[in-house]
């Protein structure tokens, strides 16, 4: 049985997924506010009458799926204004499904299935979007920065067979002088069977 997680987080704040054991699979993530009793400290009256202010935000399913844990700043999503004059907050709601991370620096991804699984690609980045994974030994000027995703990762990983270097020669620099890696994340799905 698969449980959905929901994680509410105020305008400006940390959101934070994870799962123990599985993956991250954003089932919807929302900005705005549908509720007079959510993200209401400090915030004025008027701020939080409007209760029908939704705007769907895709960017945190591009960013999340498919890693263990997802974390960042909500202001730095960069999502438009559904409704001026109300405060609002990030509603998302994740389930945790089994399957694979891949993560490598300078070296190819090779991601298998056993029999006659298909391969499902999840989610896949080359970039830096924490400081810590594959850092030993660099400098901190060039982990720093943590918001660098190479846009057409996913669609290049998907159209490869299997196999894909990382590699700026492979994927666009998308954010000069930091330190990047490449995360593929993939489960296997039964092969479907023909009648």
């Amino acid at each position: 049985m698969v449980i959905s997680e929901n994680v509410i987080t105020c305008d400006g704040s940390v959101q934070h997924l994870s799962c123990d054991t599985g993956l991250i699979n954003v089932m919807s993530a929302i900005y705005g506010r549908t509720d007079k009793r959510i993200c209401t400290t400090g915030r004025p009256f008027s701020e939080i009458q409007n209760t029908a202010c939704v705007l769907k935000i895709p960017i945190i399913s591009a960013r999340c799926n498919g890693l263990r844990q997802c974390e960042f700043k909500t202001d730095t999503l960069g999502s438009p204004d559904p409704c001026n004059g109300t405060d609002k907050y990030y509603n998302t709601t994740y389930n945790c499904i089994k399957g694979r991370k891949y993560v490598t620096m300078f070296q190819s991804v090779n991601y298998v299935c056993t029999g006659n699984d298909v391969i499902q690609i999840i989610n896949a980045n080359y970039g830096r979007t924490d400081s810590t994974t594959c850092s030993h030994g660099l400098p901190d000027t060039i982990l720093a920065d943590t918001n660098c995703y190479a846009s057409g990762t996913l669609s290049i990983v998907a159209t490869n067979s299997c196999t894909v270097q990382a590699s700026n020669t492979t994927f666009k620099d998308p954010c000069f002088g930091t330190s990047k890696y490449l995360t593929v994340s993939h489960h296997c799905l039964p092969h479907p069977v023909r009648k």
